[in-house]
């Protein structure tokens, strides 16, 4: 009930944007999870090809973050999100139409420009609207793409007992509703006339040191996130034997993000300052993966369901403790980045951000990947601990990397949230 009446308590526009990412998460990941398989069993394309495809899609997304955030600031963030949307809307239905290798790659494109338009620009709309309330609002954001990033294979995964175009022409039509919802009800905003070029303001950005070291020092939290596609369920079904154990990672942290996620950070947001609980957030993000370190180094199956079920615990542990660290970090991360540089920069500041943070999620799963490789079929032993602890190490360089930032007086001041009154 807090959670309806903190929702309740903010504008329209923030409203509609908490909705939104709801929709887009759900969109996404009815679709891309299951991708990959429908180009290699359904249309019978090599793993190369296969490959060619949804690296396009994360390549246009990734290198294109920096002209989603610029064109935010000087186009207005509420026309790049409609833009995005309907792009995506286009580039999903392409998939469900098209079998012929250009038109998919054409899909793949126009899929990733519109994450790249839409996700800085949301994130400075929501900075922008919320003013003071900044953290709070990047919380029930959180909660809402966490359940939406549940709901997506869920429903995927039934739309796919059809045939995948089912699942393709409904994500089209998630985001085509979304598209008309935010043409009709998300304000316009006044944009400032531009005082200098585009390329003056990545100078800019790219040239506050500040801002690149805290961007740098996040990579642990984001290479860590990632974990919970990667790293996690596979532990999930190790421990158990069962492949749908995956699922319950992702259940837990959904349930506990709805559960605490506002609580969490309103409380700390009363005490202490930004940086001192990114750090802790780090920690608890790094620590996440000590738990199932228990269980990755056995070799042996589960010797019935209960055996399966006390394996399964410590791995639940550490996906519960990854998400209440990513829960007590993002908001607070997502809060300072605008207290960087000027207000009129903001999509740019989120862009390079994103684009920082998509490098080092590609190149930590590789790691990650690589590490896992070194216990063939998923054998215990030794080397099967090897990932975990990379990612233990990871979570703690990052955490010490932003205490030393805030110690130093890197990171941008900000003022105590005001107590909200419930609508």
């Amino acid at each position: 009930m807090n959670t309806w009446n903190e929702i309740r308590g903010f504008p329209l526009a923030i409203r509609l944007l908490l909705v939104n990412q709801l929709g887009v998460n759900t969109g996404f990941y009815l679709l891309v999870p299951y991708l990959a398989t429908h180009l290699g069993d359904d249309l019978g394309m090599s793993a190369a090809v296969v490959g060619i495809v949804l690296g396009v899609r994360n390549l246009s997304q990734q290198g294109l973050f920096l002209i989603g955030g610029s064109a935010a600031d000087r186009l207005g963030a509420r026309g790049v999100i409609i833009a995005g949307c309907a792009i995506r809307t286009v580039g999903f239905a392409l998939f469900a139409l098209g079998d012929g290798l250009p038109v998919l790659l054409a899909a793949s494109v126009l899929s990733g420009l519109a994450g790249a338009l839409f996700n800085p620009a949301v994130r400075t709309y929501l900075a922008q609207e919320a003013g003071e309330r900044r953290a709070e609002a990047f919380a029930l954001f959180n909660v809402f793409a966490t359940t939406g990033a549940l709901i997506g294979p869920l429903l995927g995964s039934a739309l796919l007992l059809v045939d995948f175009r089912a699942s393709a022409l409904t994500a089209a039509g998630i985001f085509a509703l979304l598209t008309v919802a935010q043409a009709l009800v998300l304000p316009a905003r006044q944009v400032p006339p531009a005082t200098g070029s585009v390329t003056a303001d990545w100078r800019e950005a790219v040239g506050n040191r500040a801002f690149l070291a805290f961007a740098l020092a996040m990579v642990g939290m984001f290479t860590l996130e990632n974990q919970l596609y990667l790293l996690l369920p596979a532990g999930a079904r190790h421990a158990t034997g069962w492949d749908g154990a995956a699922g319950l990672v992702f259940l837990v942290g959904t349930i506990a993000g709805i559960a605490f996620q506002l609580r969490i950070t309103r409380a700390l947001s009363r005490r202490g300052t930004r940086g001192r609980w990114i750090a802790a957030g780090l920690v608890l993000t790094g620590l996440a993966f000590v738990p199932p370190m228990l269980v990755a180094g056995t070799g042996t199956p589960p010797d019935g369901p209960l055996d399966a079920t006390l394996r399964a615990l410590p791995v639940l542990a550490g996906a519960l403790l990854l998400h209440l660290g990513v829960m007590v970090a993002q908001p607070f991360v997502m809060e300072l980045i605008p207290g960087f540089g000027r207000k009129e920069l903001t999509g740019t500041y989120f862009g390079i951000f994103y684009a920082v943070s998509g490098i080092a999620a590609a190149v930590g799963n590789a790691a990650v990947g690589r590490a896992m490789d070194a216990a063939p079929g998923g054998g215990g032993g030794p080397a099967a601990l090897l990932p975990w602890a990379c990612c233990l190490a990871a979570g703690l360089v990052s955490a010490g990397a932003v205490t030393w930032l805030h110690r130093n007086g890197t990171l941008p001041r900000t003022r105590p949230v005001p107590v909200a009154v419930a609508a």
